[in-house]
């Protein structure tokens, strides 16, 4: 895993330090994370840890991994379909099942067996904040990153533009 330099942050001690995600690499760093974390789907707690994985790469904000044993995982079941990555290789997606038949399609994805560059993230799950209830990190609101495809996570102390905002045409 590679330590973020330069204007970024590392793991630990975030602070009020700002990131530019114009600084992030390409390809991407993995970066393990002390932050606390905090999923909430259909009024209960999907994930809530002290243990992440980010994925920090160039105009993009931070995608975050959580371990299996963080979540909720009787709330996942398999959906049909895969995706590809350059980076990371090919993924597999999940939706977000409570027992009463309520469902969120292909709201969560996994690397089962990732690159060896990100092999620290085989079987870790990132989610969409956007299908989610409410996302946290250190108790700050998580906003989703524009575009249905990209799972970023904006936090107050990134400083954009990012990937997927309509008002950016040249970053998508």
């Amino acid at each position: 895993m590679a330590d973020l330099q330069g204007d970024g942050q590392q793991e630990a001690g975030f602070g009020a330090r700002s990131e530019r995600v114009a600084d992030y690499p390409r390809p991407p760093a993995l970066v393990p994370c002390g932050r606390h974390v905090r999923v909430e789907v259909f009024g209960r707690v999907l994930c809530d840890t002290h243990r992440s994985l980010r994925v920090l790469e160039t105009f993009h904000p931070p995608t975050f991994y959580l371990p299996p044993e963080a979540l909720d995982v009787s709330l996942l079941e398999p959906a049909p379909g895969r995706s590809f990555c350059e980076w990371k290789g090919v993924a597999r997606y999940f939706d977000v099942l409570l027992p009463e038949g309520r469902r969120l399609p292909r709201a969560a994805w996994q690397y089962p067996e990732p690159t060896p560059a990100f092999a620290a993230l085989a079987g870790w799950f990132s989610l969409y904040p956007a299908a989610m209830a409410g996302c946290w990190v250190d108790g700050q609101p998580v906003r989703a990153q524009a575009g249905g495809f990209y799972g970023g996570w904006i936090t107050d102390e990134l400083i954009g533009p990012f990937k997927g905002d309509p008002a950016h045409p040249e970053l998508i």
